[in-house]
């Protein structure tokens, strides 16, 4: 795996102020921050190669975690449970879908909706329904600049980490959105 460079260092920075910029409640600060850490290296990764490395999604459960932890000292334990239900919910219907349809999912999409899961299900149910449509606008998106330029790499599909990655950023910057 090729690292990201300095565009993704700089990346997490700007999105970072905007996360700070953007408010919200000081005890959920850390979870979009957490997200957007994770969500621009592995986007890069994810468009550049076509996957979605163990090395990363697996180190954002921890992260995630603690994070949502922390969130917990004042937003109460339902959001821990919440958490665990959204990340099983969340993660479960991933891996039904990628065993059922193996080429739809990869085993990373899989491994990084679990995890992801675990931010949604904190954020709310409504969240969880609105990332599944804006992954599904992004991946749309991705799929039809692939056509245009004709890639050849993305002759087999379109790479569902960036949506995910993206829609959760936003609807964990927005929770009660």
């Amino acid at each position: 795996m090729r690292q990201p460079g300095w565009g993704a260092v700089v990346s997490v920075g700007l999105l970072w102020s905007l996360v700070a910029w953007f408010g919200g409640p000081w005890w959920w600060l850390p979870v979009p921050l957490a997200v957007v850490a994770f969500a621009v290296p592995l986007t890069v990764v994810d468009l550049r190669e076509r996957r979605l490395p163990d090395a990363l999604t697996l180190r954002a459960y921890p992260i995630f975690a603690a994070a949502l932890a922390f969130a917990a000292i004042e937003g109460g334990a339902e959001l821990l449970w919440g958490a665990l239900l959204g990340g099983l919910v969340f993660g479960g219907l991933h891996a039904v879908t990628h065993r059922v349809i193996p080429h739809a999912l990869g085993a990373g999409d899989v491994k990084l909706a679990g995890s992801l899961g675990l931010v949604l299900g904190a954020t709310g149910w409504a969240a969880m329904v609105a990332v599944v449509v804006i992954a599904a606008v992004v991946s749309a998106v991705l799929g039809v600049f692939a056509r245009i330029r004709g890639s050849p790499t993305w002759e087999d599909g379109v790479p569902h980490g960036p949506g995910l990655l993206i829609a959760t950023s936003l609807v964990t910057l927005f929770p009660s959105q």
